[in-house]
């Protein structure tokens, strides 16, 4: 048994250093540097800040380049790095109503207050692969417009000022927000632990059940009433000095969704709302979370639980990539007794099928 155990420590020691060499690759090709990574990957950085809970595109993109571009192993990593960090306390909240806009965009309403934005995005591009990027194409720079100091208030806000959509809920500063990286996850849930589970959330799942929703398992019909990604700035209440410290600015993608509600007897008619905010330049995610929002709210709306994305427990419960592939990838690692337990009862099972079948009355009468 102990040679045994030293043997495959010292094959899990070569695993690693094979896994560093496969990593580098050929080392006739210059080696991707983490600014690189930062500036040309950038979505994927944004990703893994977001679902590693983590903002440092730094750390982000040492994740990625360690991880080979695996993305759920790199949130894995920066989740296990923020884990070791000491905590000084927590922001102020964010307003996204002042964000310095890059991109805006409303599906609800074609003329907004500061205008749409179109912004860096792939919805106009044609999908076709562009062999220039091979070549090392220097692109062509945009055009820069003046910043605009137009007001951007939110599409919602609009709707809101004329009862149009629910109210937006109003937070109450002695009711302590869940923290779901320092206590275990609980039914029922609020919405501030509904909302931060759907922001670490596996994009991949949460855009199956945000689809899901929209093609009728559950009560979802949306309009994208405003997307906006820019920048804010954060701060922090320092309680030794007495005053409100600027900590400088991050980059956030906000998703404002607009959805149908018939009303009740006690209420008029009115639309109802679906959230989703994410680190970075985060639009599907963002989109994806939103949906799944609203469709949360259904025993909330008393609305019939008939999909499994308006099922709390079962969409917490299985959206966390990193918990997922830790109880997938478990499955790899040795089950050798486990394994023979069930192939020795599955033998006994089968003799005592054997045996039946050999003395039942069917099997004399052919003899």
């Amino acid at each position: 048994m102990y040679v045994a155990v030293k043997g495959g420590e010292r094959a899990i020691e070569n695993a690693h250093r094979l896994l560093a060499h496969e990593r580098r690759g050929d080392r006739e090709i210059s080696e991707v540097s983490l600014a690189q990574i930062s500036e040309q990957l950038a979505l994927g950085v944004d990703r893994v800040m977001t679902e590693g809970s983590l903002y440092d595109r730094e750390l982000a993109s040492l994740a990625i380049k360690q991880a080979r571009g695996d993305m759920i192993e790199a949130i894995f990593l920066v989740r296990a790095f923020r884990a070791t960090l000491p905590r000084f306390g927590a922001t102020e909240p964010v307003e996204t109503g002042d964000m310095r806009v890059r991109r805006r965009i409303s599906s609800t309403f074609k003329d907004i207050p500061g205008g749409q934005i179109l912004g860096p995005t792939f919805d106009y591009t044609h999908r076709l692969l562009d062999p220039r990027l091979a070549d090392g194409l220097v692109p062509e720079p945009p055009a820069i417009a003046e910043a605009s100091a137009a007001a951007t208030p939110r599409v919602t806000d609009i709707l809101g000022r004329d009862g149009l959509i629910e109210a937006s809920p109003k937070a109450k500063p002695e009711t302590p927000v869940g923290d779901l990286t320092r206590e275990p996850l609980s039914f029922p849930a609020d919405r501030d632990l509904r909302l931060q589970n759907l922001a670490r959330a596996d994009e991949g799942f949460l855009l199956g059940l945000g689809y899901s929703s929209q093609r009728g398992y559950g009560r979802n019909h949306p309009f994208a009433g405003e997307i906006r990604f820019g920048e804010v700035d954060l701060e922090f209440m320092a309680e030794d000095v007495g005053f409100v410290v600027p900590l400088g600015p991050i980059a956030l993608t906000e998703c404002q969704m607009v959805n149908q509600f018939k009303g009740s007897a006690t209420e008029a008619p009115c639309f109802t709302r679906g959230y989703g905010l994410a680190f970075g330049q985060s639009e599907r995610k963002t989109m994806s979370m939103a949906l799944v929002d609203r469709a949360l709210r259904a025993r909330e709306l008393d609305e019939e639980v008939i999909a499994p994305v308006q099922d709390e427990e079962f969409v917490m419960s299985h959206s966390d990539n990193v918990q997922a592939t830790g109880f997938v990838e478990h499955l790899k690692m040795p089950h050798y007794v486990d394994f023979q337990s069930e192939l020795g009862l599955l033998r006994k099972l089968r003799k005592e099928f054997a045996e039946a079948a050999a003395s039942s009355p069917m099997q004399e009468a052919a003899e």
